[in-house]
């Protein structure tokens, strides 16, 4: 039996969380495995036709501001041009489901799996349709290199003799002579939740820092005229949510990840990270909240610094005052003595 699963998880301010969605454990997994992974929340469920094909999408909620639409279709050869085609089409149909629940297409991430069950021996077996696997898993239509192809299909796992998991950056091939995938599928979400949250956090951190790079700047004395300004005050408001909201969810996603430990899910889960450069991510974010630091630092200097030189102007300035105020008194004082 050959199945295809395609997902889109997209940023959505619309979500309706329902019930919480029970997480079946992978293989090997620590009794512990449920509280490390997002809970997913029921929504609704829609029917639409596909290429047609009668499809059932699953519309679900990562609470606070995610959402989840997944389909999931039996297909006749998970090798075939048919079945690229339609991967295409239910990417497409789940895309418009999550916008219809406000989700956005720019902050959008889709992924595919094609499972492979119902088998006897082992799965390379099937490895003489490399072409066709790769190109699934790139979703690149036109002949690849032998090089590409290969490297493509070294990035797999295995758990038991007959299974294999092959990964890649838009999809996955699953081998499993029993179907039973749902965990598999869990950990794919997991980690496209996980890199659409990195791209989110990595574009409002990169707002946060041209909003406020032009403070840092400003001159001093023009800061201190800043200081009561509405748009300072949020804008060093939005840097203090951004970076504490940062650094909440990174490590929390770093417990998590480190309570699985190195069982079977992990060594899935590091594999399909890796594939999705987790880290290089984590480490461009990283680097930007310390620059966001860098410039509230100096900011704020620059606030006590002109804080300082603006008291020291109105001190000169009420000197010279008081110093006109006896000048005049003088002269008053002259002309009141010369007209006696």
């Amino acid at each position: 039996m050959h199945k295809l699963i395609s997902f889109v998880i997209s940023e959505s301010h619309r979500l309706k969380k329902g019930e919480a969605v029970e997480l079946r454990p992978l293989e090997s997994a620590p009794p512990y495995y449920k509280s490390t992974m997002p809970q997913q929340y029921a929504m609704v469920e829609e029917k639409a036709k596909v290429g047609g094909r009668d499809v059932k999408f699953l519309v679900r909620a990562y609470p606070p501001e995610n959402i989840l639409v997944e389909a999931t279709v039996e297909i006749d050869d998970a090798f075939s041009k048919e079945t690229f085609k339609l991967r295409e089409a239910l990417i497409d149909a789940c895309q418009k489901i999550s916008q219809k629940h406000g989700g956005e297409l720019e902050l959008s991430e889709e992924y595919s799996i094609a499972l492979v069950s119902g088998y006897d021996g082992d799965p390379e077996q099937f490895l003489n349709k490399k072409q066709a696997i790769a190109s699934f898993l790139k979703s690149e239509i036109q002949k690849l290199d032998d090089q590409e192809i290969e490297y493509t299909l070294s990035k797999q796992i295995k758990y038991a003799n007959n299974d294999l998991v092959i990964v890649d950056w838009d999809g996955a091939f699953v081998f499993d002579t029993e179907g039973k995938i749902d965990d598999i599928i869990d950990l794919f979400q997991t980690a496209n939740l996980q890199l659409l949250r990195y791209r989110i956090l990595d574009r409002k951190l990169d707002d946060r820092l041209r909003k406020v790079t032009k403070f840092a700047h400003a001159p001093k004395l023009k800061i201190q005229f800043y200081k009561h300004n509405k748009e300072l005050r949020h804008a060093f408001q939005e840097v203090i949510e951004t970076r504490s909201m940062a650094i909440a969810d990174f490590e929390a996603i770093e417990r998590d990840i480190k309570l699985i430990g190195d069982w079977y899910s992990a060594r899935l889960y590091d594999l399909i990270s890796k594939k999705f450069k987790l880290d290089d991510w984590r480490k461009t974010i990283q680097e930007k909240l310390d620059s966001l630091e860098d410039i509230y630092n100096i900011v704020s200097e620059n606030f006590s610094i002109s804080s300082r030189q603006f008291l020291e102007l109105i001190q000169i300035i009420l000197f010279f005052v008081l110093q006109a105020g006896w000048f005049v008194l003088l002269v008053l004082e002259f002309l009141y003595f010369t007209e006696k």
